[in-house]
């Protein structure tokens, strides 16, 4: 099993439901355990348009056998079944769910890139990942 570090966000609707939501159906993935769970931290939006509901913020630590294809397939499907509606590039979401890293790979293809591009700039995805690792 490898290990992996997944981003967990939500600022629309009972954002901390959609997280439990999230981690319960994470957790419910075949070949899949979630390890750790840090605790959930408040942050303002970062980027997107103007006046979007803070966002709560989590990350996991979890073990899989899921290739990274089949689990961003698995968590976009956790995204849709949670209500998630694409809009707008770092707009309000019901729930995102991100995979930070992937063992030791690093993945640059359309679908994929690992490490999350982003992470290391973001305190929202960096504060949440220190706790855990």
């Amino acid at each position: 099993m490898v290990i992996c570090y997944l981003g967990v966000g939500s600022n629309l609707g009972n954002r901390r439901r959609n997280i439990k939501l999230a981690v319960k159906k994470i957790s419910a993935l075949k070949d899949t355990e979630i390890i750790k769970e840090s605790k959930l931290f408040e942050f303002l939006p970062s980027g997107g348009p103007a006046g979007q509901p803070n966002y709560l913020n989590a990350a996991l630590r979890i073990k899989t056998n899921l290739s990274p294809l089949n689990l961003l397939k698995k968590l976009k499907k956790i995204e849709n079944d949670l209500g998630r509606i694409p809009t707008v590039r770092f707009g309000p979401r019901i729930i995102d769910l991100d995979i930070l890293l992937y063992g030791d790979r690093v993945i640059r293809n359309k679908a994929l890139t690992i490490p999350h591009p982003r992470m290391f700039n973001r305190d929202f995805v960096i504060k949440p990942l220190t706790e855990i690792l």
